[in-house]
């Protein structure tokens, strides 16, 4: 029998569905090297620092108008349920976008790149 797995996910914004074609979720743990001077030339440990998560995603700008101001956002919730039934969904709290471009593909379709952070993630 194979195996079956995750393909896509729904995008939500405050609870509002949102056209993405890409994002991408990385886990900053806010861990640092300390580097000293000694005679092995190697990091001799590291420090613990304050951890976020850095989220980038690629959304495509509907003709109607209805596409959020995504500059505009800040202490949002994202939430990301993919297509599999009993997947459980992500949701990432404290959403601050930092970061907003347009850009035109090669498929003749202009596309919005955001770019932020989240403060902490929920597995519902």
């Amino acid at each position: 029998m194979a195996t079956e797995y995750v393909g896509s996910v729904t995008l939500y914004v405050d609870a509002a569905e949102v056209e993405i074609t890409k994002i991408d979720v990385k886990d900053n743990t806010g861990r640092k090297p300390v580097k000293t001077m000694n005679r092995t030339r190697r990091t001799k440990g590291f420090t613990r620092g304050v951890g976020q998560y850095d989220i980038s995603a690629t959304a495509v700008v509907p003709t109607d108008g209805s596409a959020p101001n995504w500059g505009d956002i800040d202490d949002a919730k994202i939430t990301l349920v993919p297509d599999v039934p009993g997947a459980a969904p992500e949701s990432y709290l404290g959403f601050c976008v930092t970061e907003v471009g347009k850009s035109y593909t090669v498929d003749n379709e202009l596309v919005v790149d955001i770019s932020g952070f989240a403060v902490r993630k929920v597995l519902e």
